[in-house]
């Protein structure tokens, strides 16, 4: 009961909501709560919808997209949860990246599962395929690099559970967001821990490097 009305509270608080959320796990993590994935979406879901709802004039902004990065030198520990962690595509748009395969599926905003990826490898990647086009070095802006990208957006908040340390998952599209470094572990992280990440994120003035 305690839990339940302090999450109403949290909930009342909140007039501002990250545009995209990213929640950077351990394969290990995964391995052992695959299922929290679907159920941290549901509640990303709720709050934006609940947020909106009591805006007046409907001026809140909702959460746009959810990414989640499995960090882990083998992919071969996720074949099992695969099942699990398609069930997004029945409550959302569901991108999932795994080694060297894309599967896209569902409907509403978008949730990028991200398995393996290497942020200095997706730079290498554009810069490879640059290079392939024939584009003069001259010509080469932020804007041409961002354009060759596998993931084309900045995440406004970026979620670390267990207190480790973050990956080079977008290394270039994070390099303005707000981290938040959670002390609880990802099986055990309950909405209410996703409250305080948001409204921790909402008591933040963005500079965006300036």
């Amino acid at each position: 009961m305690i839990y339940w009305l302090y999450e109403r509270r949290l909930l009342r608080e909140l007039t501002t909501l990250p545009g995209t959320v990213c929640f950077m796990l351990s394969g290990t993590e995964v391995a052992a709560a695959p299922e929290k994935i679907f159920e941290c979406t549901t509640w990303c879901l709720e709050i934006s919808e609940a947020v909106q709802t009591r805006a007046l004039h409907g001026g809140a902004r909702g959460i746009d997209a959810i990414t989640y990065h499995i960090s882990t030198h083998s992919i071969g520990f996720v074949v099992p949860i695969l099942p699990i962690l398609r069930r997004i595509a029945t409550i959302a748009h569901l991108v999932l990246h795994c080694g060297a395969q894309e599967e896209v599926a569902g409907e509403g905003i978008t949730v990028t599962i991200a398995i393996g990826k290497s942020g200095r490898e997706e730079i290498a990647n554009a810069i490879r395929k640059m290079a392939e086009e024939a584009i003069p070095p001259d010509e080469v802006t932020e804007a041409t690099l961002e354009s060759h990208l596998t993931f084309r957006y900045a995440p406004d908040l970026v979620i670390k559970t267990g207190g480790d340390n973050l990956t080079d998952f977008l290394i270039w599209q994070s390099v303005y967001s707000e981290l938040f470094f959670s002390e609880v572990n990802w099986a055990l992280m309950r909405k209410i821990d996703l409250l305080r990440a948001f409204r921790d994120y909402q008591t933040r003035m963005r500079r965006f490097g300036k």
